[in-house]
C-alpha cells in the first residue's frame, strides 16, 4: 500500500488572478465575492466551497485587491495544485474586484463542523 503524500508545506500552494482596477472604480462588496466562490465546487462532493467552510478569510482591500486564505477536505486532495488558480479566477471575473491572492492552508485542519447548515443539509449530516 502507498502511503498518501504529506500536505505540501504552507505558502507553496497559491495562485494570483485579475489586475488593479482603474481609478474611480467601485470595488465589490464582500457579498459579490461570497457569491462568486459559492459557484465554485469541490469535484468530490457536490457542495460549493463557501459552504462547505473552505474558505477561512476574504480579506478585501479598498483597491478592490482580495486576499484569500482557503483550504481543502483533505492534505492529500487530487485539486490541491487546481483549486486555488480557479478560485482565484473565478473572484477576479467579479465585476469591482482588482487582483486576487489566494493561498492554501492546511492550519486549521478543515473539520465537518465548519460547513453551513445548507451544506450539512444537503449532505444528509444532521
Amino acid at each position: 500500500m502507498i502511503a498518501p503524500e504529506p500536505p505540501p508545506p504552507e505558502g507553496d500552494l497559491s495562485a494570483d488572478a485579475g489586475a488593479k482596477l482603474a481609478e474611480g472604480t467601485q470595488p465589490a462588496t464582500d457579498e459579490r465575492i461570497i457569491e462568486a466562490l459559492r459557484t465554485v465546487y469541490d469535484p468530490e462532493i457536490p457542495v460549493n466551497i463557501y459552504d462547505l467552510g473552505l474558505i477561512y478569510d476574504i480579506d478585501r482591500k479598498p483597491d478592490g485587491d482580495v486576499r484569500i486564505v482557503m483550504t481543502l477536505t483533505a492534505p492529500a486532495c487530487p485539486v490541491a495544485g487546481e483549486m486555488p488558480g480557479d478560485v482565484a479566477e473565478t473572484v477576479a471575473a467579479v465585476d469591482g474586484v482588482g487582483k486576487v491572492h489566494v493561498e492554501l492552508t492546511w492550519e486549521p485542519p478543515w473539520t465537518p463542523e465548519r460547513m453551513s447548515d445548507e451544506a450539512k443539509i444537503a449532505l444528509d449530516m444532521f
